[in-house]
């Protein structure tokens, strides 16, 4: 039996080498999700990504099957990607738990700052966008903001083992609590072009962390 099925074939002009293929690829992707991040799904034209990267129109679909694949696709690296930053951070056992946490929102402040707050959350743009989106963007979605909600759930789990927080907190309503007002936040800012609403949450959220 032959155990090395054969690829399905791809539409679009294939590239000559397959570095050219690996590498413009990633172009594209990492093109998409600096347009995506501050202009949504739905307001981004795959010519002024193809634009960006340089790649003719008929050489996308040999790297990806439509736009709701590529959008797909980011979903899933920006999910990745992020989900490493709240390990770096959630993780850090040099600071007690809560510090780790305020050190997350302090460094996505920082970003906010740094790119003149034109770019968001990728996920938290999509959702906003989902009337509007394929039905296959809901499950992704979702999966990524629980994956997100379940991060935080350990840290604030290490706070309550850490007696930071009351032994009777209920982590993952709180970390449900977290990423919904978070993502409001991050709009906001973006709107206001200002740090004040991430700070606005940031100090409810730690005051109503109920404690021992």
């Amino acid at each position: 039996m032959d155990t090395h099925p054969t690829s399905p074939r791809r539409r679009g002009r294939p590239p000559k080498q397959r570095d050219e293929l690996v590498d413009t690829r990633a172009l594209l992707l990492r093109a998409g999700l600096e347009v995506l991040t501050e202009k949504g799904f739905s307001a981004t034209g795959l010519d002024e990504i193809l634009k960006q990267v340089g790649v003719p129109k008929g050489s996308f679909y040999h790297y990806f099957d439509s736009k709701e694949a590529f959008g797909l696709e980011l979903v899933s690296l920006y999910g990745a990607f992020f989900a490493k930053k709240l390990d770096r951070h959630f993780h850090n056992h040099t600071l007690s738990p809560l510090a780790r946490v305020r050190a997350f929102i302090d460094d996505a402040k920082d970003g906010m700052a740094r790119y003149g707050y034109r770019r968001g959350c990728l996920i938290g743009n999509l959702g906003q966008e989902m009337g509007a989106l394929p039905e296959s963007f809901r499950l992704r979605l979702h999966g990524t903001f629980k994956d997100w909600q379940d991060r935080l759930a350990g840290c604030l789990n290490a706070a309550r083992q850490a007696n930071e927080i009351a032994d009777t907190a209920d982590v993952d309503q709180l970390a449900a609590f977290f990423w919904i007002g978070w993502e409001g936040a991050v709009l906001r800012a973006k709107l206001e072009q200002s740090l004040s609403p991430l700070d606005t949450f940031a100090d409810h959220f730690f005051t109503c962390l109920p404690r021992r």
